[in-house]
């Protein structure tokens, strides 16, 4: 019984992070692109129930990914810079063919 309630509590917890998530869509673009840069990397809510992780800069990548840049809808802009995004590179990309 203590097994149920203690998965039970931790279901629930996950649950009210998620939906705690800032979104970009209720920020202005400066507030959202304030936000990447001082957090380094995080994970905001892009409308409805996407999301995403926007980083700063390369640092907060892993070390065999590269970035792409970000363009998110905010309450001001339909496509707001806000940093980047972190990917595995693939065929076409600048650092040679994979």
């Amino acid at each position: 019984m203590l097994r149920i309630a203690l998965a039970a509590s931790i279901t629930f917890a996950a649950s009210a992070a998620q939906a705690q998530r800032p979104s970009t869509v209720d920020m202005s673009c400066r507030q959202a692109r304030a936000t990447v840069s001082q957090q380094g990397g995080v994970v905001l809510g892009t409308g409805g129930a996407t999301y995403d992780r926007f980083v700063r800069d390369r640092g907060f990548c892993e070390a065999t990914e590269i970035t792409t840049r970000a363009f998110v809808p905010t309450r001001d802009e339909p496509g707001c810079f806000i940093g980047y995004r972190c990917k595995e590179p693939g065929r076409g990309d600048r650092f040679g063919n994979f």
